[in-house]
């Protein structure tokens, strides 16, 4: 009967062991699946934004980040936000608080163009 006991306990142990990792790895692909509020960060390398375009929930903080080895800014096409000039390894962020889409440029090569929609 103590075999049979201590069979059953193994096999439990086992049986929670896995309901434990599936639900661990379903919680774990979950999160991926959403934009993370606390950050998103934007390269700006070789006169592009990258990603070019980006969602994240309201609240997140967006930061943008020169690679460049010249200067570009961040500027919103309706006046939200407006970076100074970022030199090289120089950083920009911003948080936004309501939801909509919201194109941007470089006012130094207007050719540069990005857009973060808020969800």
């Amino acid at each position: 009967m103590l075999a049979k006991n201590v069979l059953v306990a193994g096999f439990a142990v086992i049986v929670i062991g896995a309901i434990v990792q599936l639900l661990a790895g379903s919680a774990i692909v979950a999160a991926n699946d959403q934009p993370s509020a606390a950050s998103t960060e934007i390269k700006i390398d070789n006169f592009s934004f990258e990603p070019k375009t980006i969602t994240v929930p309201a609240g997140a903080t967006v930061t943008w980040v020169n690679r460049d080895d010249i200067p570009h800014t961040s500027v919103s096409t309706d006046g939200v936000f407006k970076s100074k000039v970022i030199d090289t390894d120089e950083k920009f962020s911003y948080t936004f608080a309501k939801a909509g889409t919201y194109p941007y440029y470089c006012t130094i090569h207007p050719k540069m163009t990005g857009q973060i929609v808020v969800k």
